[in-house]
């Protein structure tokens, strides 16, 4: 079911019901179209939260009024202290888990009697059970499944009901990354009629797709909850923006108590195709009618597009030979723990689309609805991956214990809820399982692809595969279960295995930072491997340590070989926690998408800090500097990364060196300069012109603050986001890359500081505050808009330096 951003009604008041179920009353008995908000609303709002464990709070007669009031989507992992001592661990970031329950309140008039109500959750993390009005409703363990709850049979009309929602997260360790815990996804009421299209029961592909036609195949279930039969019409219009792109309308006779599979297909002239470069979008109304009456509606967006794929062209879209150029990306937002805003859900998708990425993995679990409703939006492919791994364990309390018991509802889940996204070319049923070894992987694996294929036999099925032996061969078994194979780490074996099985495609679902260009070279070199995931794109929360570089004297060794605290987090993202471009994002940008040309950076001299320790995941500290005060006279490496036949660099205007920078050099300079202060200059030269600059300044000693909002106006919906960088200049406006000033954040008017934060995942200060370091020059902070419209005013201040405001106005 396609979510809507909807308008809210009357949310101040916990009688919000009232209204809403007005609204769904005049809906039903109209005879106009009426949109799909009528069908499903936000109920995100004012619900009470308590930390612990209580068993009564299920009960109407519980007594919640010190119960702290809150909207979601909420993380209460993220609110706590970090400590080494919690249950999490380093695999979780040491945040605090536990248990905490969920209250909410609402009434609905008896003359909505005979309406199918229900509650919609998006995602709670973990072990949720939902109760009204005392009764439980379900129980659904994995943290990462969207699912639905039918509360018709205990709702109280003309009286009070109370949703209770308990989350128990407190058996630790469940997960090898940072989870959050919470309902930390969107809550949606809905409201049917007993005849209506059923939840998650559209199912839309694009079978054939020409310049001049598409097919669009839908198939509707349609659901009879009465005890008569039933005679109807179901309409469904195509649009695309406001314009009509097809239509089909088919009579329906519906058995009593039953369901119907209903086929349509309707014809699309000249097709506008989805694709990264154009992710065009279109929309399937549906609209059931009885006589004269409408008796259900919904919307859905899709696009048209067709994926191929084969080891002797490669991989195709639209026609068109694609090479994935892709990250793989935990569900976290960083500051924002696990908490799925809109916003924040969708400028993860913003910062991989200008970081030149075109796919992501969602490794490893199932997504949020918006971040996949942004990948449709802004056209960025998905592997869409169900779990980590299956019946043998690599934490004592993780998916093994739920393997057999929830597999298929949470495959069933994830297929049923995210089939009709353009975006999704692939499923992912499983990362690196333990238990590769044992006969019965094979049986497994095919059960898992055969189940997904029961639901969307329209794509192909993978799972990242992984040896850390000599045995990789022994895996050809399990690989042929998959139509596209997933290697994590082990690409430079796919030449020698293309010899062994030449039928097999290949995609590299996990790699190295540092491997891009041979990586690179392998996937542009060979049409069966049609592309390579780093891991990852963005810094996250938990498997802490991994990707750090660290200095001699401080705590050795990777991350999964012993604790590192105060590391809480990742460093291998290509993109860090602020959202600033590490220089290997610049590499791999360049690498794939070759009108990026130019690129300057320095590497950290050894023994600046300390000497430099790498790990299996890390790179070697390079930033955006040329502010190294005390290295006068001393040698540093300056790297250029160019498209360019070569490239010239300078200091202070005096010609250093000029070097080739072609496909033999991987695309690569690397100059060793006699540190100066100033202004270090690259230039991209060809046929001996110069063609292109870039340049780092020295900066002087810091002076002001500087504050960039990525977005100036944003809805007053209590939900909206604004990301606000925070940069420490000198005087000239330029950026100072060592500062790290302490700096007090204050908001007033219609929003509020949700997070702040900093690149530096060995900085143990809260991410709920108003106060926070700089690191590297720079810092973010997040402001949520209020329900009530008006201006944010956000200042931002520190000892010594000009503060600085930034003006965001809100709106309905």
């Amino acid at each position: 079911m396609k979510k809507k951003k909807l308008p809210l009604v009357c949310w101040d008041s916990i009688k919000l019901l009232t209204a809403l179920f007005l609204l769904w009353g005049v809906c039903f008995g109209a005879d106009a179209y009426p949109g799909s908000e009528y069908r499903k609303q936000l109920f995100d709002y004012d619900w009470k939260f308590k930390l612990g464990d209580y068993p009564d709070a299920s009960l109407n007669t519980y007594d919640d009024a010190d119960w702290r009031i809150l909207d979601l989507p909420h993380d209460w992992s993220i609110e706590g202290t970090l400590d080494p001592e919690n249950p999490m661990g380093n695999d979780g970031g040491y945040f605090p888990a536990g248990t905490g329950w969920y209250r909410k309140s609402f009434e609905i008039p008896s003359k909505h009697k005979g309406k199918k109500v229900g509650i919609y959750f998006e995602g709670v993390y973990m072990n949720s059970e939902v109760f009204i009005n005392g009764k439980s409703v379900g129980i659904r363990p994995y943290g990462y499944s969207s699912f639905y709850y039918d509360l018709t049979p205990y709702l109280r009309y003309d009286d009070k009901n109370i949703i209770a929602v308990r989350v128990d997260n407190s058996q630790q360790k469940n997960c090898r990354w940072y989870t959050g815990t919470g309902i930390y996804r969107h809550v949606w009421l809905t409201a049917m009629n007993a005849v209506h299209i059923e939840h998650w029961g559209i199912a839309i592909t694009t079978p054939e797709v020409s310049e001049e036609r598409a097919v669009v195949q839908i198939k509707t279930i349609l659901r009879n909850e009465t005890s008569s039969d039933r005679q109807i019409t179901l309409t469904t219009k195509l649009t695309k923006g406001n314009d009509e792109a097809g239509k089909g309308e088919i009579k329906v006779d519906l058995p009593a108590n039953g369901i119907k599979e209903i086929t349509q297909k309707i014809f699309v002239l000249y097709p506008a195709l989805w694709s990264p470069e154009t992710p065009h979008l279109y929309n399937a109304h549906f609209l059931v009618t009885e006589a004269s009456d409408v008796i259900d509606s919904t919307t859905e967006s899709f696009g048209i597009r067709t994926v191929t794929y084969s080891a002797e062209q490669g991989l195709f879209l639209n026609g068109k030979r694609i090479i994935l150029n892709g990250g793989c990306l935990h569900h976290d937002n960083g500051c924002l723990g696990a908490a799925a805003y809109d916003r924040a859900e969708e400028r993860k998708v913003e910062l991989m689309k200008a970081a030149g990425f075109n796919a992501v993995r969602t490794s490893h679990n199932i997504p949020s609805e918006e971040f996949l409703h942004a990948c449709d939006r802004l056209g960025l492919l998905v592997i869409d991956e169900t779990f980590d791994g299956w019946r043998d364990s690599k934490n004592q309390y993780d998916y093994s214990i739920l393997f057999d018991q929830w597999w298929q509802r949470d495959i069933e889940s994830m297929v049923l809820r995210d089939r009709n996204h353009p975006s999704i070319f692939c499923w992912s049923i499983g990362n690196e399982v333990i238990e590769r070894k044992k006969l019965e992987v094979v049986t497994t694996a095919r059960k898992l692809a055969d189940y997904v294929h029961k639901f969307d036999p329209s794509r192909p099925v993978t799972s990242a595969l992984a040896a850390w032996d000599n045995d990789w061969e022994i895996y050809d078994p399990l690989a042929a279960v998959h139509e596209i194979v997933g290697y994590n780490y082990l690409l430079h074996r796919a030449p020698v295995d293309h010899q062994r099985v030449p039928s097999r495609v290949i995609m590299q679902t996990e790699s190295y930072p540092r491997d891009a260009f041979a990586n690179w070279s392998l996937v542009n070199g060979h049409d069966y491997i049609i592309g390579d995931f780093v891991w990852t794109a963005i810094d996250y929360l938990g498997e802490s340590g991994i990707g750090r570089f660290y200095y001699a004297g401080e705590s050795e060794g990777e991350h999964y070989q012993r604790n590192h605290y105060p590391w809480h987090g990742a460093y291998c993202g290509d993109i860090d926690l602020t959202g600033w471009r590490k220089p290997i994002s610049h590499y791999r940008d360049l690498l794939y998408n070759p009108d990026k040309k130019l690129y300057l950076a320095v590497k950290e001299p050894d023994n600046y800090y300390g000497k430099v320790k790498e790990t299996l995941w890390s790179v070697w500290p390079t930033w955006e500097s040329w502010n190294w005060p005390g290295h006068e006279g001393k040698e540093i490496e300056v790297e250029i990364y160019s498209r360019y036949p070569k490239v010239r660099l300078y200091l202070n205007d005096k010609l250093i060196g000029e070097k080739f920078t072609g496909k033999e050099q991987q695309f690569k300079a690397v100059f060793p300069v006699s540190y100066e202060p100033g202004i270090l200059k690259a230039v991209g030269v060809e046929s001996e012109i110069e063609i292109e600059k870039t340049i780092l300044q020295t900066a002087g000693k810091p002076v002001k603050i500087q504050l960039t909002a990525d977005r100036t106006k944003i809805k007053a919906n209590g939900q909206d986001l604004s990301f606000i960088t925070v940069e420490i200049l000198d005087k000239e406006g330029i950026l100072e890359p060592n500062a790290d000033n302490q700096l007090t954040f204050e908001v007033k008017g219609a929003g509020t500081i949700v997070a702040v934060g900093n690149a530096d995942l060995k900085d143990t200060d809260s991410y709920i505050g108003y106060q926070r370091k700089a690191w590297k020059g720079r810092a973010i902070v997040v402001v949520k808009s209020t329900r009530k419209e008006g201006k944010i005013m956000l200042k931002v201040t520190s000892p010594g330096l000009v503060p600085a405001t930034v003006s965001i106005r809100t709106s309905k």
